[in-house]
Parts: structure tokens; sequence; C-alpha cells
């Protein structure tokens, strides 16, 4: 009985034992299943507040896309409206031939979504810009085939539609939102509406030999405010492209007494239109140049008989600028000027007075073709290390300047730029 009394006590103890044991594994299994709920709750609370913070940030970048989208849109709608004044003429080329204006004295045009006006893989200039006879020509002359395509050089909208029979021929101006006008002239055919918008590259029209043309070609002018710009002076033709991002246009007066002449660019030809009476002495002294000059210019000599309207070419030497601040920022270095953009609204007051009437004489800089962009055509065989020690430049810059990688596949004929 005694040995049965043991046996029992032994038994409850080694089962109280084991209860014990399995009620402290369960508690640990019921700890380790709530930390391990916990932990997956946190996880799935950071994951839904990364993605609801992604969401806002795609948020935020659509909206700024949708509103950048607008303002471009609107640009498009009203090219350079404050520029210009909303002045929307649809009948005249320069629509302030006749009006006093006053140009800023500097003002940037971005050329960075310029396309060429013809498709040609050579352009053939057929005629410069500068006096002609008796007359101006205010554009360049490209060579093409009657019935070959022409499109806008930039993004824009037409405002003229028109037929000149004994100038322009069939002839469209385009305003685009960074302050220039083209304008394509002896056309054959149509192909964009008046006040429609139009992209950089669209076919607007078919390349003809109407009005006072002697020979299939696209007159070609660009224009700021109604003034000719030499289009040669913004793009490089022969590569396509233009010469910087930026063409800065410069209102400066010519050196003279009388003078009431502007040139847009420092180095740039102006035009005298002979009056009656005046000799080649007069107007030597007028420009503050010689008669030799004059003559080297214009293939004449010094005994030369001048007809009144006769255009009399010549070039600025010095000039004289009214004494505004933006006439002061014209005479800062090139990296001061550009660190002064970024501080500065870039549209001016077209009307803006200047705040002085003293005068400064500021000499023009010799020009340059060094700061030209220097652009190479793909031959087999290049490559971006190739064309590095070439040109003198790194392979990390070159993949910047054309926004590709290093890996990337060029193909013969492709144009990189190297400067």
């Amino acid at each position: 009985m005694k040995i049965q009394n043991i046996l029992f006590i032994c038994c409850s103890f080694i089962i109280g034992i084991n209860v014990d044991v399995a009620g402290q594994e369960k508690s640990a299994d019921e700890t380790s299943t709530n930390e391990r709920l916990n932990k997956q709750a946190s996880e799935l609370m950071a994951n839904r507040v990364s993605a609801t913070k992604i969401m806002s940030d795609e948020l935020a970048i659509a909206k700024l896309e949708k509103f950048n989208e607008l303002i471009a849109a609107e640009n498009l709608m009203f090219p350079a409206d404050e520029l210009y004044n909303s002045n929307w003429d649809t009948v005249h080329v320069n629509p302030f031939l006749n009006t006093k204006m006053d140009f800023p004295d500097s003002y940037g045009i971005n050329c960075v979504s310029f396309v060429m006006p013809i498709d040609n893989e050579n352009i053939r200039i057929t005629s410069k810009y500068g006096p002609r006879r008796r007359r101006m020509h205010r554009g360049i002359d490209l060579g093409l085939q009657i019935g070959d395509t022409v499109r806008a050089a930039f993004d824009g909208k037409v405002r003229i539609k028109s037929y000149e029979r004994r100038g322009y021929g069939y002839y469209l101006v385009l305003r685009h939102p960074n302050g220039l006008e083209t304008v394509y002239g002896h056309l054959s055919k149509f192909l964009a509406s008046e006040n429609q918008v139009v992209r950089a590259g669209e076919a607007i029209a078919l390349g003809g030999n109407t009005g006072r043309s002697s020979g299939a070609h696209l007159h070609f002018e660009t224009r700021f405010l109604g003034k000719d710009i030499n289009p040669a002076e913004i793009i490089d033709f022969e590569n396509k492209t233009p010469y910087k991002d930026e063409y800065v246009f410069h209102n400066i007066k010519i050196n003279g007494k009388k003078s009431n002449i502007y040139s847009t660019s420092a180095d740039a030809l102006a035009v005298h239109r002979v009056k009656s009476g005046e000799t080649l002495s007069h107007i030597a002294r007028k420009y503050g140049t010689t008669i030799a000059e004059l003559c080297r210019l214009n293939g004449i000599s010094q005994t030369s008989t001048l007809s009144i309207g006769q255009a009399i070419q010549f070039r600025a030497k010095q000039v004289t600028v009214e004494a505004s601040s933006n006439a002061i920022k014209n005479t800062l270095p090139a990296t001061q000027t550009q660190s002064a953009k970024q501080d500065t609204p870039q549209t001016p007051a077209v009307n803006a007075t200047p705040s002085t009437n003293k005068k400064i004489e500021i000499p023009i800089p010799p020009s340059s073709s060094d700061d030209r962009v220097v652009y190479h055509t793909i031959q087999s065989g290049d490559t971006l290390y190739l064309l590095s020690k070439k040109y003198g430049v790194s392979i990390e810059k070159l993949c910047e300047l054309n926004n590709i990688t290093q890996n990337a596949i060029m193909k013969i004929g492709q144009k990189i730029r190297c400067s």
C-alpha cells in the first residue's frame, strides 16, 4: 500500500511538472506570435505612409507639369504678348514701321528649339542679308525646288498669311514666344492658316518662285519688334543649328553726332540711304568712318556717283548708348551678365525710358569665333573617346552637352556638340 502511494505521488509530481512546462511553452508561443503580428502591422503602416508620400509627391509633380503645360499653351496662343504690347497686326510685316520704338537695351532670345525651315541635306545660300542694288535685302535666300516643304523654325503662331506681287509673293509671318518673328517668302502653297498655332518643324507651306523672285528659293527673315536681324548672326546654316542656345539682341546706336541708326549687334553692318546732295565724304563724317572703308564695303570707287536712295553700307566702330540700368548691364563681363539674368526678370519693359541723359562711350570688342558652338558629324569609327581627344573636352562633358550616356550608340551622320 505504501508503495502504491509513493508511485501515485511521483506520477502526480511528474504530471505537474509537464503541465507547467507546457504552459510556459504556450505562453512563449503566444508572446512570439504577438511580436510577429506587431512587427507585420508596423511594416504595413510604414509601407502605407511611404505609399501615401509617394502618391502625394507624384500628384504635386503632375500638378506642376499640368501648370507648365498651361503656361506653354498660353504662350503659344499669345506669343511674346507682353513684349509686343498685344500688337497683333495681320497686315504689315513690320507693324512698328511708322512708330518710334523704344527697344530694350538687350533681350535674350531662346533658340534651343530651332528647326531648319527646309529639309535639304546640303543648305545652299543663294543670297545673303544686306544691301542689294538700290534696296535692302532683309533676309537670307535658301535654295530649294518648287514644292519642297517649308517648316516653322520655332514654336509659334501665324500672324500673317498673304500675297505681295512685287515683293514676298505668297508669304507667312510667324510670331514666337521667344520674342522673334520669322518671315517665309516666295511660297507656292500655304499649309497653315492665319492665327494657327504651329510647332517647330511643322510643315507650314511649300516652296516656290512667286512675287519678286528670279528663281525658286525660300526668303527667310528673322525680326525682333519689327527690326530685321541677319539670320546668319543667329543660325549656323552650314551645320543647321543656332550658334548659341541664346541669342542676345542688342540695341546699339552707331557712333556719329547726327546718327539715328541702330544696330542689333556690335559687329553688324548698317545701311545709310543716300539723300539729295550727300557725298561719300559727308557720309563718312556722319558715321565716324573713312571714305576708303565705305568704298571697300560697297564695291565702289571714290569717284563713283551716288544716286538718291542708294544703300551705302558701313560698319560700326564705336557705340553711344544711354546710361540706363540696362545699358550699364551690357558693359559687364559675360559671366556677370549671366548671373544678373538669373536674379532679374527676363522680359524688359518695351517703353522704358532712360534714367539719365548722360552719354557713355563703349568700345566694341573685336568679334571672335572662339565662343561659337562646335559640332562634329559622326563618321565610321568615331567614338566619344576619340572626339574628346580631338576637341580637347572630357567624355563626361560630351555626354552632358548632348544628353547621352557613355555607352550610347552613335549613328553615322549624327551631329555631336563638342563645345
